[in-house]
């Protein structure tokens, strides 16, 4: 069967996502051109500033990347290497990569089969006298159920730090993700809900030395130029993306509003041979992926792209089954290998139309 793109249902466009912003975007890229200031200018002050106010907390250090928030945080608690962080089985690579770069030994706990997030009760099962942080991820842009956590944190005098990279603007009970732990990293990666142009991130925190460590870690250890207090990295976010998210941050809530609204019509539409993503009160999914499950996942798949509809995989293959992390192959998690088998994404980007769900809808009910 041929498809003419025309009729493509396109899983996402960075094209169309942003082109209500690109008026914005030339005002604010010719700004910082002719300013000559590319590095920790204006820019990243006045967006560390807004995105700090925006989640509520004290402090917003702008970095490179997701992945370099996540490990200059544990840069920041210099934990010894025989230490022990906890950290959901069915993440994307990056949070353990942030482990395991800084010399700390991962230990990979399975998430509550419903909600796809770390399960609070496995968290005390896993600790040891070696554990000194819980990692937790707030995957696909639902909040992980941090009550019994940071109580478990609080109890047991352990670090907790929150990978929020998929969870701009979600909240439990009312508050923002990223403002229960002693830190938290966001991805800006441009298919984020909160995205940039190129890759950015950013580390926030309501402690003031953590927060003056971290800036000094992100440039190369230095708070006064030529003059290094530690060894840092070279991790910045950069004028023109920060500007370009001063932009969209100012539409981040209608944005995430936008996919709340898309992601109803699937929940109300789509039948009972699919298994749909968990929903309660007390939670505020903003959706970055909206993932379903099924048996015959792969076949799914290629029946929706005959159908003139892209989807894609979150993710194929479990962390611990990856090439990479050959010492995790012997681990047996069951749960997050069942995620993996059959989960898929379907399209939920903010240029999509209400006739574009629906169309997934149809054809999914069909299948």
């Amino acid at each position: 069967m041929t498809i003419s793109l025309k009729s493509m249902i396109e899983y996402e466009n960075l094209y169309k996502s942003n082109q209500p912003y690109y008026s914005d975007f030339k005002k604010v890229f010719d700004e910082v051109l002719e300013s000559g200031w590319f590095i920790l200018g204006r820019n990243v002050e006045e967006f560390e500033k807004e995105f700090a106010k925006y989640n509520n907390v004290e402090h917003c250090v702008g970095v490179a990347s997701g992945l370099d928030a996540l490990i200059l945080a544990l840069m920041v608690l210099e934990l010894d290497n025989n230490s022990e962080i906890i950290v959901p089985s069915n993440t994307y690579i990056a949070t353990i990569l942030s482990i395991i770069r800084n010399g700390n030994k991962p230990v990979l706990v399975e998430p509550d089969l419903a909600t796809y997030n770390i399960d609070p009760a496995r968290i005390e099962e896993a600790i040891t006298p070696d554990t000194r942080a819980v990692m937790v991820v707030h995957l696909y842009g639902k909040p992980c159920d941090m009550d019994p956590i940071t109580d478990i944190c609080r109890r047991r005098n352990l670090f907790l730090i929150e990978d929020c990279a998929q969870a701009h603007g979600a909240e439990y009970k009312g508050k923002k993700v990223g403002t229960f732990g002693d830190m938290a990293a966001f991805s800006f990666y441009p298919t984020k809900n909160l995205g940039c142009l190129g890759d950015g991130g950013a580390l926030v925190t309501n402690n003031d030395d953590f927060a003056k460590k971290v800036r000094m870690l992100r440039n190369y250890g230095s708070d006064k130029k030529y003059h290094f207090e530690y060894n840092g990295i070279n991790s910045r976010l950069d004028e023109m993306q920060a500007a370009f998210l001063r932009v969209k941050l100012k539409n981040l809530n209608k944005i995430n509003e936008r996919k709340r609204e898309l992601a109803k019509i699937y929940l109300d539409g789509i039948n009972e041979n699919f298994i749909l993503p968990d929903v309660h009160p007390d939670f505020y999914d903003v959706y970055h992926v909206f993932n379903i499950r099924h048996h015959k996942r792969d076949e799914l798949k290629n029946y929706l792209l005959e159908k003139g509809i892209k989807t894609d995989i979150h993710y194929p293959v479990p962390p611990h089954l990856q090439k990479s992390m050959l010492p995790f192959s012997c681990l047996k998690l069951p749960i997050s290998e069942e995620i993996h088998r059959t989960t898929l994404s379907l399209p939920i980007s903010f240029f999509h139309t209400n006739e574009d769900i629906g169309c997934v809808v149809d054809a999914l009910n069909k299948f």
